[in-house]
C-alpha cells in the first residue's frame, strides 16, 4: 500500500500552518462549575510565563473577593478598565482598543462567554479575544462547560437554570489549548461551605440551587466528555497529519430540516451534537413552500434558527420546493448527505389533513432510499418573551400592510360579487343557471389572481350566497326547494375553493420565479457591464446603480490608499439616480477592512450603526468596504426590507454583488500593474541596449586616452606639474574605464548572455587577485582576512567572482573613513541540511540607512544621493547578479547605527574533485 502523504493535504497543512502561524495562540482553562479554580490556574499559569521574561498583562481578571487569586496578581501589570455609560451607570469593560495598541505577548482575559455592555465594538468577549488573536496576541481565558453553545440546554435540563451567555462551539474547538481544571464535587461544596466561592448569603443560595451533589457530577461528566472529544479529535489530526492511517473516501454528512415553528433549537443542538458523535459535517436547511406566507415572525424565527446552527458549525441554506419531502430529499442528494434529521410532527389538525398521502416522515422514508432518517421531538416550552423577535417595529409595519393587504382584498371579493351577480341579473333569463355559475367561478378566478388566497376564498363564500339567494328558488332567500341544488351549491363552494386556492398558489410561484428571475437577470448583467469596464468610477457606478435596483439601498465605498487607510469614494456626479449614501463612519469601516468581517446594523459587530458594512473581499485581499443602508419611503417600509434583507438568501445575494466588485477591482488593479511592469521592461530593455551601445562606443577612446596619459606620465623630458597632471587624467580615466565595464556587464547579465566559466578555484587566490587590482586604493587601509584554513575548493566563474570581491571591498572604501579597517571573512556553515560557503566584507563606516537595506541591491540606487563620493550605483547590483548566477544569495546584515556595513553572500559549496596522487 502507497504511503506516501497526498500533495494536497500537504499544502492544506502548510498554509493552515501559515494562517495558524500568523494568528495568536488561544488556551482556555475550562471546568464544570465556579469555583473549581480556572482562574488560579490561569494565573499560575500567567506567573510562569512572566518567569521567563515574557511580556503578560492582566486584561480582565475577576478574582471574585479571593485573597488567594488576588495573590495571584503579583508582579502582573494590569490594563485599566474602559467605563461605558448604561443606563445612568458607568460600567467596567475589557479595553480591546487599549490591548491592541499596548501589544503585550501574552493578555489574561478572563469569562470568555461575558456579555458586553451595549455600545461597546462586539456583543460578546469572545469576540472580542478573536480580534486579539487576529492581531498576532496570544491570549489566556476561561470558560464553565454550560456556557458551550451545543451543551446550553443539556445543562439547563439537568440544572434546572438556563443561562444565556454561550460561546459558539466553533471556539472551543479552535483553541490552541484547553486546559481541563477539576476537582471532585465534595471538595468543590466545602469550598463552597468555606466562602471560597461566593460570599455566605450568595453560598446559601448557591448550594440549595445550582450547587447540588448530584448537578455537580454530571457537569463534571459532561465536561471530562467534551475534554476527552477534543482530545480525540487533537489524536485524529495528528494521525492524518503525519498520514498514520488510511484517510476515509468520503466524509459523513448530516442534513437537518429547519421549520419555521416554536422549539426547533432543540432539533437544531441536537443535530449537532449527533454530528459530533458521528464527526461527520451538518447542513441546516430551511424550505421556504411556495403555498405557505409567512408572517414576519415566522420569518424573524428562521433567520434566528440558521444563525444558531450557523455559530454551531453548521452550513446554513434556505431553499425552495413545491412539497416538503421531495425537497429536503433533492438537497441531500444535492449535498451527498446519508442522513437527514428532522422534527417530530405534531398531532393536530393538520397532521390529520396529510393522513391520506402519509406524514412527512413516511414520505421521506417511501422515497428515501439510500438516506437515513433521524426523528428527533422538538422542545415543548413555549416562546418566551426574551426569544421574540426584537424588531417589533418590523413586525408592525409587516402587520399594518397585511391589514390593508386584507381590507383591500376584502372589499375587492364584495365588489367582483357584486358585479358578477348584477350581470347575472340583467341578464336573468337569457342565461341557464350553469351559466351564471360560470360567470361567478370567472369572478373567484380574477381575485385569486390580482388579491391572492383569503380574498378568493371569501369571494367564493359570497358567490354561493348569492348564487342562492338570487337564482335559486324560492329567491331572495337562502332556503332551497330543490334538494339537487344542494348539490350544486356544494360543488359550486368546492371548485370555486379548488380555483381559488390552484390559482393563488400558481400566483404566488410566478411571483417566486420572476424575483428570481430578476436577481438572475441582474447578476448576469452586472456581471457582463464590469467585465468590460476600464476605471474605477464606472466599476462603483455599475456597482451602485445594481445594488440600488435590487435592494432599493443607498450606496458608500471606501477604498484603501497605499497606507491601507480608507477614504471614503464620492461619485463623479451625484444625480437623483447616483443613490449614494452620505451617513456613514469611516471608522466602522476601517474596523471591517481590516478584520475582513461584516459589522453594523443586522450584525453582532456595532449593531446600532445606521448602515450595514460588507467586505470588498477578492481573491487576493480585500479591496474596499460597502456601506449599505435601505432606501425607503417611510419608516414602516424600512422596516420591512431590513427584515427582508435578513433573509438567507438575500443576505447571500448581496455577498455575492460585494465579491462581484470586488473581483472587477482586482481585475483593474492587475490590469494596471501589468501595464506598468510591460512599461517598466520596455524601458529596462531600451537602458540596457543604450547602456551596451554607450559602453562599447567609450570603451575605445578611453583606453586611447589611458594610454596616452601614461606615456605622458613617463616623459621624463616634462615638469612635475605636467606628469602629475598626465598620472591624474589617467587615473579618472581608469575609474571611466571601470565605471563602463560595470555598465556593460550589467547589461550583459540582465540580457543573459554571460556563461558562466565554472572552474574549481580556492577562495584565498581569488581574495589576493582582488586586492591586488585594489592596490592603489587601499594604500593607508589595514585589510584583515579571517579566511579559515580547512575552506573546500568552489566551482566558480574565478572572473566573476573575483569583480564581486573587488566590487564590495570598493565600496567598503568609498563610505569608510580614510585609513579605518575593513575586514574579509569566510567560513562554511550548514544551512537546510547543505553546506554553504559564507563570506563577508565589513567597514568602519556609517553604515546603510535602515530605509535602504530591502533596495541596496537594486540598479543606481545609491547609499548617500547627495555625497561628493564618485559612482552611479551599479557595484552592489551586480555583485547580486553575479552571486545568484551562482545560485546563491546576498544581503546586508543588520548594523547598529554608525557601527560600519557588512555585506554577506553565501555560495554552494558542491562535492569536493579527487586530487591527484603525488
Amino acid at each position: 500500500m502507497d504511503q506516501r502523504p497526498d500533495p494536497d493535504d500537504l499544502l492544506e497543512r502548510v498554509m493552515r500552518d501559515e494562517e495558524r502561524q500568523a494568528r495568536g495562540r488561544l488556551k482556555i482553562f475550562f471546568g464544570f462549575s465556579a469555583g473549581v479554580g480556572k482562574t488560579f490556574a490561569m494565573l499560575e499559569a500567567a506567573q510562569a510565563l512572566a518567569g521567563q521574561d515574557v511580556d503578560v498583562i492582566a486584561g480582565v481578571v475577576e478574582t471574585h473577593g479571593r485573597a488567594e487569586t488576588e495573590a495571584q496578581l503579583a508582579g502582573i501589570a494590569r490594563l485599566p478598565m474602559r467605563m461605558v455609560a448604561y443606563r445612568n451607570r458607568q460600567l467596567p469593560e475589557f479595553d480591546l482598543d487599549a490591548a491592541l495598541e499596548r501589544r503585550p505577548g501574552v493578555i489574561l482575559v478572563d469569562e470568555l462567554a461575558h456579555s458586553n455592555v451595549p455600545g461597546s465594538r462586539h456583543a460578546k468577549r469572545w469576540q472580542d479575544i478573536d480580534e486579539l488573536l487576529r492581531a498576532g496576541i496570544d491570549v489566556y481565558t476561561t470558560l464553565n462547560v454550560q456556557h458551550i453553545e451545543s451543551l446550553n440546554d443539556v445543562v439547563g435540563q439537568i440544572t434546572g437554570i438556563r443561562v444565556f451567555e454561550t460561546v459558539p462551539d466553533h471556539v472551543f474547538d479552535e483553541a490552541d489549548d484547553v486546559k481541563l481544571v477539576d476537582i471532585p464535587p465534595d471538595e468543590l461544596l466545602a469550598r463552597l461551605q468555606q466562602g471560597k466561592v461566593y460570599l455566605p448569603q450568595q453560598a446559601e443560595k448557591a448550594g440549595r440551587n445550582f450547587f447540588r451533589k448530584g448537578n455537580l457530577i454530571a457537569l463534571r461528566e459532561i465536561a471530562l466528555r467534551r475534554t476527552a472529544d477534543r482530545v480525540d479529535a487533537d489524536m485524529r489530526q495528528y494521525r492524518a497529519d503525519r498520514s498514520i492511517a488510511q484517510l476515509w473516501q468520503a466524509r459523513e454528512r448530516i442534513v437537518v430540516a429547519i421549520g419555521s415553528g416554536v422549539g426547533e433549537e432543540r432539533l437544531i443542538r441536537e443535530g449537532a451534537r449527533l454530528a459530533a458523535k458521528l464527526q461527520a459535517e451538518w447542513l441546516a436547511v430551511h424550505v421556504d413552500l411556495p403555498r405557505q406566507r409567512q408572517a414576519m415572525a415566522s420569518r424573524e424565527r428562521v433567520v434566528a434558527y440558521l444563525k444558531l446552527a450557523q455559530s454551531l458549525g453548521a452550513e446554513t441554506a434556505s431553499i425552495s420546493g413545491e412539497e416538503l419531502a421531495a425537497a429536503l430529499l433533492q438537497f441531500a442528494r444535492s449535498r451527498n448527505a446519508g442522513k437527514l434529521v428532522i422534527g417530530q410532527q405534531s398531532r393536530d389538525l393538520r397532521h390529520l389533513l396529510q393522513w391520506p398521502r402519509g406524514s412527512l416522515a413516511q414520505r421521506i422514508a417511501a422515497a428515501g432510499g439510500e438516506i437515513d432518517l433521524y426523528t428527533i421531538a422538538r422542545s415543548r416550552t413555549r416562546e418566551q418573551p426574551e426569544q421574540r423577535s426584537t424588531d417589533s417595529a418590523a413586525s408592525a409595519a409587516e402587520a399594518l400592510l397585511t391589514r390593508r393587504r386584507r381590507t383591500r382584498g376584502t372589499l375587492w371579493a364584495v365588489a367582483s360579487c357584486a358585479a358578477t351577480t348584477t350581470l347575472a341579473f340583467l341578464l336573468d333569463g337569457k342565461l341557464h343557471p350553469a351559466n351564471v355559475i360560470m360567470l361567478y367561478l370567472v369572478g373567484v378566478m380574477l381575485v385569486a389572481m390580482r388579491h391572492g388566497r383569503a380574498a378568493s376564498a371569501l369571494v367564493s363564500v359570497l358567490s354561493v350566497i348569492s348564487f342562492d339567494f338570487f337564482f335559486v328558488d324560492p329567491r331572495f332567500s337562502i332556503t332551497v326547494s330543490d334538494a339537487q341544488y344542494l348539490l350544486t351549491l356544494a360543488v359550486m363552494l368546492a371548485v370555486s375553493l379548488f380555483i381559488s386556492s390552484l390559482t393563488a398558489r400558481l400566483r404566488r410561484q410566478a411571483s417566486v420565479a420572476m424575483q428570481r428571475e430578476a436577481r438572475a437577470a441582474n447578476l448576469y448583467m452586472l456581471g457582463k457591464e464590469l467585465s468590460a469596464l476600464l476605471t474605477l468610477d464606472q466599476i462603483l457606478e455599475i456597482g451602485r446603480r445594481h445594488l440600488a435596483a435590487v435592494f432599493g439601498a443607498r450606496i458608500a465605498f471606501f477604498l484603501p490608499d497605499s497606507a491601507d487607510q480608507l477614504r471614503l469614494t464620492a461619485p463623479e456626479q451625484e444625480g437623483s439616480g447616483a443613490h449614494v449614501l452620505h451617513s456613514v463612519d469611516a471608522g466602522v469601516a476601517q474596523w471591517v477592512y481590516d478584520n475582513g468581517q461584516a459589522a453594523g446594523k443586522g450584525t453582532a459587530t456595532l449593531p446600532s450603526a445606521a448602515a450595514l458594512y460588507l467586505p470588498l473581499t477578492a481573491t487576493m485581499r480585500t479591496r474596499g468596504v460597502l456601506a449599505f443602508a435601505i432606501d425607503a419611503a417611510s419608516e414602516e417600509e424600512g422596516q420591512l426590507a431590513a427584515a427582508q434583507l435578513a433573509l438567507p438568501e438575500n443576505r447571500q445575494m448581496l455577498e455575492i454583488f460585494c465579491s462581484q466588485i470586488a473581483m472587477a477591482i482586482e481585475r483593474l488593479h492587475y490590469a494596471e500593474v501589468a501595464q506598468d511592469a510591460l512599461v517598466t521592461m520596455e524601458s529596462e530593455r531600451l537602458r540596457n541596449s543604450l547602456l551596451s551601445a554607450i559602453s562599447h562606443d567609450l570603451r575605445t577612446p578611453l583606453t586611447s586616452l589611458v594610454g596616452s596619459a601614461d606615456v605622458l606620465a613617463a616623459n621624463a623630458r616634462l615638469d612635475d606639474d605636467a606628469r602629475a597632471m598626465a598620472r591624474t587624467i589617467s587615473e579618472q580615466s581608469q575609474k571611466m574605464v571601470g565605471l563602463m565595464n560595470n555598465l556593460l556587464d550589467m547589461a550583459r547579465l540582465q540580457a543573459g548572455v554571460v556563461t558562466l566559466n565554472r572552474q574549481w578555484n580556492a577562495l584565498e587566490e581569488l581574495t589576493g587577485s582582488a586586492l591586488r587590482l585594489l592596490a592603489k586604493a587601499l594604500e593607508g587601509r589595514q585589510v584583515e582576512t579571517r579566511i579559515a584554513a580547512d575552506l573546500p575548493l568552489l566551482r566558480v566563474d574565478a572572473v566573476l567572482l573575483e569583480r564581486v570581491l573587488a566590487n564590495l571591498v570598493e565600496n567598503a572604501i568609498k563610505y569608510s573613513p580614510a585609513g579605518s579597517p575593513i575586514t574579509i571573512a569566510a567560513h562554511v556553515e550548514q544551512s537546510d541540511g547543505s553546506r554553504q560557503l559564507k563570506v563577508s566584507v565589513s567597514d568602519q563606516g556609517r553604515g546603510f540607512p535602515p530605509a535602504m537595506t530591502q533596495h541596496a541591491f537594486e540598479k543606481f540606487t545609491r547609499g548617500d544621493n547627495e555625497s561628493s563620493t564618485p559612482g552611479v550605483g551599479l557595484g552592489l547590483a551586480i555583485c547580486r547578479a553575479i552571486i545568484e548566477a551562482h545560485q546563491g544569495r546576498i544581503w546586508i546584515a543588520p548594523q547598529e547605527a554608525g557601527q560600519g556595513a557588512t555585506v554577506c553572500f553565501t555560495l554552494p559549496v558542491e562535492t569536493q574533485p579527487a586530487l591527484p596522487e603525488e
